[in-house]
C-alpha cells in the first residue's frame, strides 16, 4: 500500500537525513556507479511519477528490476504495477513479483528509506517536480534518467548541470527526438553549405489546448480518494485541490507551457544544429491571451545569440499556440473553416508553395533554417531534414555521417552508458540538457516582460541586465520540506 502523507515533524527530519546523506555524497556515490558496472547484472530501478510518461517507462520491466515506484495518485500506481507485470510475462522474465516493488507516494520517503538498494531514476513527474527528485538522486549517486523539460526555472538547469559535472553518474533528459540521428544530420548539413549563409531560423508548435490559455481560477474541491495531493504539490506552493489544475502543463506552477512541453523537441535540434549558447536578447513579439496564472494561448519570440566562430549573428524565432480563426480563412483538412488557426511563421509559406505536402506535415510543429541558396526543414522528434527547393537537393551532395548517433535512441544512449558504470550520452546534463533548458527558458522571461520590451541577458552570470525585476523569475522560492 501507499505511505502515508507525512506530517510536518517526519517533513523535517527526513530533509534533515537526507541533507546529512547528500554531505556524505562521494563516499555514497561511487559504490552505486560500480555496482551498475557489474557484467549480467539487471540494473536496480527507482520509478519516480507513473502517469502519462511514466506509465510509458514501466514497459521497461525485461532490461531493469523495478525495485520502487513513487506515484502521489494510487490509480496511476496501480496501472504502473499492472504494465510492469504484463511486460515482465511477455518477455518470460520468470522471477518477476510485483510484492517486491517497495511503492511510495512521496520520493522523499523513497530515497530516506531505500536509497541503496537503487542503481538509476527514472523521472517522469509534473515539471515542477523534476528538478527535487533529480538532484537528490545524483547526490546520492544514482544514474537519473529525467523526461523532459529537465527542470521548471533556470537557475535549476545551472544547478543540475554543475552537480552532474561533479558526479560519475549518468545523466540523460528524455527529449526522444535526440536519439534518433536527425540532428546529426542536420547540423553536417548545415555544416556543409547545404543552404549557404543561415539568415533565419524559426521552430514552431502550434498545439494549444493543454499547455496556454487563460482560464477562471479554479474552485477549491474535495481531494479524490487515493491522491496524496500534499506530495502531488511538492515545492509548489500550497493551495486547495482542484482538477482544473490536471492537465497542468499551461498553469505557470506546474508546467512550463508549449515552450517546455514541445519546444524541448523541436528547439533541441536548433540548439544542437548550430552549437548555440546564451541568447544576449530575447523579445516577445507577438501573444494572446495572456493570464497571470497560465502561459499565453500563442506567442512569438524572438532570440538574438552573439556570432559564433565563422558565423554571423542569426535570429531564431520561436511560435507556439494558436489563434482564433475570425475571418473563416483558415480550413481544415475537410476544407471547411476551424475555430483556431495554427499560429505559423510567415516564412512557413515557402514551404507551402515548394512542397504541399510536406507542409501538411509540418504544420503541427518543426524547424525552418532559411539560408541564400534554399532552406532546410525538419519535423519535431529529430524528424529528417529535407532540403528545398528540389533543385538546390539535386545539386547538394550529402557529406558522409561523421558526428556519433545515439544507439538505441535516447533510452538506449543512457542505458548503455549506466551498464558501463558511467560515459557520456547525448543529452546529458552538464553537456546539452542544462545548458539548452537555460537558453530556452529565457523565452518565459520576456513573456514577462510584455510586447516588444527586449530582456537583454548574461548567460554566464544568469540575470537581466536591463531589467532586474525579472531577476526574481530566474530562481523560485521552494516550499518547505521541498529543497534543491
Amino acid at each position: 500500500m501507499m505511505t502515508k502523507r507525512s506530517n510536518r515533524r517526519d517533513v523535517l527530519k527526513r530533509a534533515g537525513s537526507l541533507a546529512a546523506v547528500a554531505a556524505a555524497g562521494q563516499l555514497l556515490s561511487v559504490p552505486a556507479v560500480l555496482r551498475a558496472s557489474q557484467p549480467g547484472r539487471r540494473l536496480n530501478v527507482a520509478a519516480i511519477g507513473c502517469g502519462g510518461r511514466g506509465l510509458y517507462m514501466s514497459g521497461l520491466a525485461p532490461e531493469l528490476n523495478y525495485v520502487a515506484l513513487v506515484e502521489p495518485d494510487a490509480g496511476n500506481l496501480q496501472r504502473a504495477l499492472a504494465r510492469l507485470a504484463d511486460g515482465a510475462g511477455k518477455a518470460g522474465v520468470a522471477d518477476f513479483d510485483p510484492a517486491r516493488i517497495k511503492t511510495f507516494s512521496d520520493y522523499r520517503t523513497m530515497f530516506d528509506k531505500i536509497h541503496k538498494e537503487i542503481d538509476l531514476v527514472l523521472i517522469a513527474t509534473p515539471d515542477h517536480q523534476h528538478a527535487c527528485p533529480t538532484m537528490m538522486a545524483i547526490r546520492l549517486g544514482k544514474h537519473v534518467y529525467c523526461e523532459k523539460p529537465l527542470v521548471h526555472h533556470i537557475a535549476e538547469a545551472r544547478a543540475l548541470g554543475d552537480a552532474a559535472r561533479q558526479s560519475p553518474v549518468v545523466t540523460q533528459m528524455g527529449n526522444q527526438g535526440s536519439g534518433t540521428g536527425g540532428h546529426q544530420t542536420l547540423r553536417e548539413w548545415l555544416e556543409a553549405g547545404a543552404i549557404g549563409a543561415l539568415r533565419e531560423v524559426h521552430a514552431w508548435h502550434v498545439f494549444a489546448s493543454r499547455f496556454g490559455g487563460s482560464m477562471p481560477k479554479p474552485a477549491p474541491q474535495p481531494v479524490p480518494a487515493g491522491l496524496d495531493w500534499d506530495a502531488w504539490l511538492g515545492p509548489a506552493q500550497e493551495r486547495p485541490f482542484s482538477s482544473v489544475y490536471r492537465p497542468w502543463h499551461g498553469w505557470c506552477d506546474f508546467g512550463t507551457g508549449s515552450l517546455g512541453g514541445w519546444g524541448t523537441h523541436v528547439m533541441d535540434a536548433v540548439c544542437f544544429a548550430m552549437q548555440l549558447g546564451y541568447p544576449e536578447r530575447v523579445e516577445l513579439l507577438d501573444v494572446g491571451d495572456v493570464s497571470d496564472d497560465r502561459f499565453p494561448r500563442w506567442s512569438t519570440v524572438r532570440y538574438d545569440f552573439p556570432p559564433r566562430a565563422g558565423s554571423p549573428a542569426v535570429p531564431v524565432y520561436w511560435h507556439e499556440g494558436s489563434k482564433p480563426n475570425t475571418d473563416g480563412s483558415y480550413k481544415g483538412p475537410d476544407g471547411t473553416p476551424t475555430q483556431t488557426r495554427p499560429h505559423l511563421p510567415p516564412a512557413f509559406a515557402e514551404i507551402e508553395r515548394l512542397d504541399p505536402e510536406l507542409a501538411k506535415r509540418l504544420t503541427g510543429a518543426g524547424n525552418l533554417f532559411v539560408g541564400e541558396h534554399g532552406i532546410i526543414c525538419c519535423g519535431s522528434h529529430g524528424g529528417s531534414p529535407v532540403l528545398l527547393p528540389a533543385s538546390r537537393r539535386q545539386e547538394f551532395i550529402p557529406p558522409a555521417a561523421h558526428l556519433p548517433r545515439p544507439r538505441g535512441g535516447i533510452m538506449g544512449d543512457f542505458l548503455t552508458a549506466c551498464r558501463a558504470g558511467g560515459g557520456s550520452t547525448f543529452s546529458g546534463f552538464a553537456t546539452f540538457a542544462g545548458p539548452f533548458m537555460e537558453m530556452l527558458l529565457v523565452a518565459h522571461l520576456a513573456m514577462r516582460a510584455g510586447l516588444n520590451q527586449p530582456v537583454q541577458w548574461d548567460g554566464a552570470a544568469m540575470e537581466c541586465t536591463n531589467r532586474p525585476d525579472l531577476n526574481q523569475y530566474v530562481r523560485r522560492e521552494y516550499r518547505k520540506g521541498w529543497t534543491l
